[in-house]
């Protein structure tokens, strides 16, 4: 199953972390009845999702939005160590309220996204789990407790029971188990921190089943997944009852004294759904996430996307004014507005030629690209 997150850009701008008291590991997956969960969105990688954070709220009627995400980028060490400038506006906002959260999306390993084989990616666990790529992490936990945010959430090796990320499982499980026990053993090692370690699969069985990747209850705070609304024609029932599904995972979670969330989910392979959109909102109201970020851009999204008016509409009647005070839904959808800024993330890509095939490669990869690539039918035409 694609993640159609971006791993960041390899010169990023200028982004930060949470900062402020952490609150005690919940103690099973879901929340206190009266504790309203915390949500927000992927609005921008850097400054700009920071900026959108209050814009998006102000489109909600006031909603507040506890949770600020994004994500390192994955290219070279020297950014999954946090690179200066990066992080500092998450941490400015993070720290504006005790109650807010960061959420920090880390990848495991660099050249994150670019094809990296199977034996390769083996050899690269090996060295993982051995403690060669200790000093990263460490490197990475002092820069968040430096800049005052040593209650951030870590979003690690993310949707790693697919085959998007070099940072994958599948390859060697053991070894990607011992990996993570690695990283997590090192930044607890600093000093002043309270990370909260998220497990975050993607949605489904994807190459190999996450359980399989699970690497104890020792190192794990969070038991996340990433749902978005796919394959094409999987209903939302199914998306619950499916092997290693919604179910499968607040029942996992359940098990083993975890909170759950949701770091990413939104539309995707059945365009503009509301019913999914409004079953999952219900799903997340009935199961009360620790917290849930929608990824908003096209074609997930539904404040910077105005692909998807009608799952908009759902979205903003029923967080509209979410965290005032009152935690009452609108009465009725209203219908969806233009962000004030342009987002920088991906949004419509242009559509190939009649005569080719496209090829699925991502809607981040698709963006940077310019658009699809494809073979033509026609190449083998003596017509020149």
């Amino acid at each position: 199953m694609a993640s159609v997150t971006p791993a960041a850009p390899a010169s990023p701008q200028a982004p930060a972390k949470p900062a402020a008291p952490v609150a005690p590991t919940q103690s099973a997956s879901t929340l206190p009845a009266k504790e309203t969960p915390a949500f927000g969105a992927y609005l921008d990688y850097g400054a700009r999702g920071v900026a959108r954070i209050a814009e998006l709220s102000a489109w909600l009627h006031g909603a507040e939005l506890r949770v600020g995400h994004t994500y390192l980028p994955g290219d070279r060490w020297s950014n999954i160590e946090g690179p200066p400038g990066f992080l500092d506006v998450w941490a400015d906002w993070r720290r504006e309220k005790d109650d807010r959260m960061f959420v920090l999306n880390v990848p495991m390993m660099e050249r994150n996204e670019q094809g990296v084989s199977d034996d390769d990616v083996r050899t690269l666990l090996a060295q993982g789990a051995a403690g060669d790529f200790d000093h990263h992490f460490k490197a990475l936990a002092e820069r968040l407790v430096a800049l005052k945010v040593p209650d951030t959430v870590i979003v690690l090796g993310w949707e790693m029971n697919g085959i998007t990320y070099t940072h994958r499982c599948g390859p060697d499980p053991e070894a990607w188990k011992k990996y993570w026990n690695r990283i997590v053993s090192t930044m607890r090692a600093v000093p002043g921190q309270k990370f909260r370690f998220d497990f975050t699969p993607t949605r489904g069985k994807d190459a190999v089943p996450w359980t399989l990747c699970y690497p104890g209850d020792d190192t794990v705070d969070i038991i996340g997944m990433d749902s978005y609304d796919q394959p094409t024609g999987l209903s939302f029932d199914d998306q619950v009852k499916e092997p290693y599904g919604l179910q499968a995972h607040v029942d996992f979670a359940k098990t083993h004294g975890k909170p759950i969330s949701y770091p990413e989910w939104g539309l995707f392979r059945n365009g503009d759904n509301p019913e999914y959109m409004r079953r999952m909102l219900a799903w997340m109201d009935e199961h009360r996430p620790l917290y849930n970020t929608v990824t908003d851009y096209c074609p997930h999204g539904v404040w910077q996307c105005t692909e998807n008016p009608k799952s908009s509409a759902v979205y903003r009647s029923l967080l509209s004014g979410r965290g005032d005070g009152t935690d009452t839904p609108s009465a009725s959808p209203e219908p969806s507005a233009e962000p004030s800024a342009e987002p920088s993330t991906p949004t419509t890509v242009p559509q190939p030629p009649a005569n080719c095939t496209p090829m699925e490669l991502g809607d981040w990869v698709e963006y940077w690209i310019g658009g699809k690539l494809c073979f033509r039918l026609d190449w083998w035409s003596d017509d020149d």
